[in-house]
C-alpha cells in the first residue's frame, strides 16, 4: 500500500464497530439464554476468530452485514470442541475464551498463530487454576488446555499485576461459576466495557475506586439475558483517521457515533495536551456506552509528556499517537508504558525502528520512547512486522511527508478495520494498492 502526500482531508465518516466491544458481545451472546441481536458489529480477522470458535462450540449464528444473532443456550449449553480452537491472532480471543470456557465447564484447547503463541498467557493460567481451574500452558504460553474442573469454582481475591481489560475480563467470566462473589484489585483505570454489559445481562458488578480501583462479581443465580444493542464506532479505528485530520494541514474530518467511553479516551486527552483542536458534539448513550461525534481541525502540534494512568487509557492508540508526535513542534515523551512490549509486536523496538525508517527522529528507552518532531517526514518504506495498528499508523504518516509512505505487507490491517483505506479515500487521501497474485 502507497499512502502519498496529497490534499487536505473534509468531511464526515462513520467507524466500523468497536472491536473490544463487538467481541464480547459475540462472546456474552453465546453465553446468554435466548436470541441476541448485535447490530454494527465489526467484521474483521480478529472477531472472524471469536465467530468461528461458536461454530466450534456447537452455538448457532447467522450473520448478515454488520448485524450478528446469536442462539445462546446458556453456559451449559456449550458443547466440548472436537479438536483445538484457532484463536488466530487475537489474543482478545484466545484470554476472554479460556475464562468463559472454564466458567463453562468446558474442556478445550485453544491455539492459534506463530504471533499469538509469544504473547504471555501466564496473567490468566496461573488466577484461573487459583480459582481451582484444570489449565496448563506451554512454557507460559499458547496453546491452552481446558480439563475437567471441580465446580462451583473457588471465589477469587485477586489483585491484577498489570492493569488489563483483557485478563480482568477473563477472571471475571470465570466467575459467574464460583461458590460467592470474586473481587479483582486493579493497578490502573483498564477499559470496563465487559462490566457494562455483563450489568445489562443481569449479573450483579460492582466497583470502587480511590486508593485502590476493585471490581467485584457475584455469581447469577439465573441465566445471563440475551443482549440486543448496537455496538458504538472504534476508538482505537478513529484514532487513525484523528491523527490523518490533526497533521495534514487544511483539514476539517467529523467522526460520527464514536465510543466515548472514558477508559478509552486517553487520546484525546493526550492529543488536547499537544495543543489538539477537537470538539465533541452529539453525546449519547448506546448499549450503555457514552457516543458522540469528534470534530478536528488540523493546527500546530507541540510535544509533551505520557505517563501513569494516561499510559493504560490510550495503550493501544501510541502507534498512531507516536506519528502526530513526529510531527508535533518540540520533544514527546512516553514513560510506564513497558506493556507496549508485549502487543502484536513489541511495539516499542518495531515501532521506534520503522518511524526511524520514515525519517523521524525518535530514541527507545526501557518503557517507552523520546521523539523530536519535525515539520515533514521524507517517507520510504516499513515493515508493519504482523502488527495491524502499527501499518495504520505508518500509513497515516505518509500524508504528511515528502515522498510518501511505503507499507508492506498492508493485507494485517484487515485484522481489525478492514474499511481503513475506503474511509481515508472517502475524506480525499491518495492511496495505491497493490496485490500478489
Amino acid at each position: 500500500m502507497i499512502v502519498k502526500p496529497g490534499k487536505a482531508l473534509q468531511g464526515a465518516v462513520t467507524l466500523p464497530g468497536d472491536k473490544s466491544i463487538s467481541h464480547r458481545a459475540i462472546l456474552f451472546a453465546a453465553l446468554a439464554a435466548g436470541e441476541s441481536v448485535i447490530d454494527n458489529v465489526l467484521v474483521s480477522g480478529v472477531t472472524e476468530a471469536m465467530l468461528r470458535a461458536l461454530t466450534a462450540l456447537g452455538v448457532a449464528w447467522r450473520l448478515e452485514g454488520t448485524r450478528l444473532t446469536v442462539q445462546g443456550h446458556g453456559r451449559s449449553g456449550l458443547q466440548a470442541p472436537a479438536a483445538p480452537i484457532d484463536c488466530g491472532n487475537s489474543a482478545t480471543t484466545i484470554r476472554l475464551l479460556v475464562g468463559a470456557l472454564a466458567g463453562a465447564g468446558v474442556t478445550a484447547v485453544l491455539d492459534g498463530s506463530p504471533g499469538l503463541r509469544r504473547r504471555p498467557m501466564l496473567r490468566v493460567v496461573e488466577p484461573l487454576q487459583q480459582m481451582g481451574v484444570a489449565l496448563t500452558a506451554v512454557a507460559g504460553r499458547a496453546p491452552l488446555t481446558l480439563g475437567a474442573s471441580p465446580y462451583p469454582l473457588q471465589a477469587l481475591t485477586y489483585t491484577l499485576p498489570v492493569a488489563s481489560a483483557q485478563v480482568k475480563s477473563c477472571l471475571l467470566l470465570a466467575a459467574l461459576a464460583a461458590a460467592g462473589p470474586t473481587t479483582l484489585v486493579e493497578p490502573g483505570p483498564s477499559r470496563d466495557h465487559t462490566e457494562r454489559m455483563l450489568r445489562k445481562m443481569g449479573a450483579r458488578v460492582e466497583e470502587g475506586s480511590g486508593e485502590e480501583r476493585w471490581v467485584r462479581l457475584y455469581p447469577p443465580a439465573a441465566e445471563l439475558r440475551p443482549l440486543q444493542m448496537t455496538v458504538p464506532g472504534d476508538m482505537s479505528s478513529a484514532a487513525f483517521l484523528m491523527v490523518a485530520a490533526l497533521i495534514t494541514p487544511g483539514s476539517l474530518v467529523t467522526l460520527r457515533g464514536v465510543g466515548l467511553n472514558p477508559t478509552r479516551t486517553g487520546l484525546l486527552d493526550a492529543l488536547r495536551r499537544m495543543g489538539a483542536d477537537i470538539t465533541i458534539t452529539h453525546e449519547t448513550e448506546m448499549a450503555g456506552e457514552p457516543v458522540g461525534d469528534v470534530a478536528l481541525r488540523a493546527g500546530e502540534l507541540r510535544g509533551t509528556e505520557i505517563s501513569g494512568d494516561l499510559v493504560v487509557r490510550m495503550i493501544d492508540e501510541f502507534p498512531a499517537f507516536a506519528v502526530a508526535a513526529a510531527l508535533a513542534e518540540g520533544q514527546t515523551v512516553v514513560r510506564d508504558a513497558l506493556e507496549l512490549r508485549h502487543k502484536e509486536s513489541d511495539r516499542i523496538t518495531v515501532l521506534c525502528q520503522e518511524l526511524r525508517a520514515i525519517g523521524a527522529d525518535v530514541t527507545e528507552t526501557a518503557d517507552g520512547f523520546v521523539i523530536v518532531g519535525k515539520p515533514a517526514l521524507p517517507g520510504g518504506t516499513i515493515n508493519p512486522h504482523q502488527d495491524h495498528r502499527l501499518a495504520m499508523a505508518l500509513a497515516v504518516a505518509g500524508l504528511c511527508s515528502v515522498k510518501g509512505v511505503v507499507v508492506q505487507e498492508a493485507e494485517i490491517i484487515t485484522e481489525s478495520f478492514p474499511t481503513f483505506v475506503p474511509k481515508l479515500r472517502e475524506l480525499g487521501a491518495e492511496i495505491e494498492q497493490q496485490f500478489d497474485r
